[in-house]
């Protein structure tokens, strides 16, 4: 059965939970880790959901909000109902598929 896998990024519920509410307030924590990112990229990690970590940045901020990956990205995944095969339960209406056939007529002289 296929599944659908989903994940929910929590880096600024966890920042705000530790009294950091600003990506000024995390830049420091990074560079003194050796993490150096530039606010813009810092910016998109705390407002938005990265597709893409690299595992250092992830390390780094698990130690900075002393969590671990679990605690920052909620994963959740459900099962999605299977596909109707072909002909299953609703027999394919071939007519309604079938182009018209054109009729052509002779064209009238002028």
């Amino acid at each position: 059965m296929p599944r659908q896998i989903s994940y929910r990024w929590r880096l600024r519920e966890l920042m705000a939970a530790r009294g950091m509410f600003t990506v000024a307030e995390l830049m420091p924590h990074l560079t003194e880790r050796g993490i150096t990112l530039s606010s813009s990229q810092v910016h998109r990690l705390v407002s938005g959901t990265p597709e893409r970590l690299s595992l250092p940045v992830l390390a780094t901020l698990c130690d900075i909000l002393d969590c671990t990956p679990t605690d920052l990205i909620a994963t959740s995944a459900q099962n999605l109902p299977a596909r109707r095969a072909a002909g299953e339960e609703a027999p394919i209406n071939l007519a309604a598929r079938r182009p018209t056939r054109v009729r052509l007529t002779p064209r009238a002289e002028r």
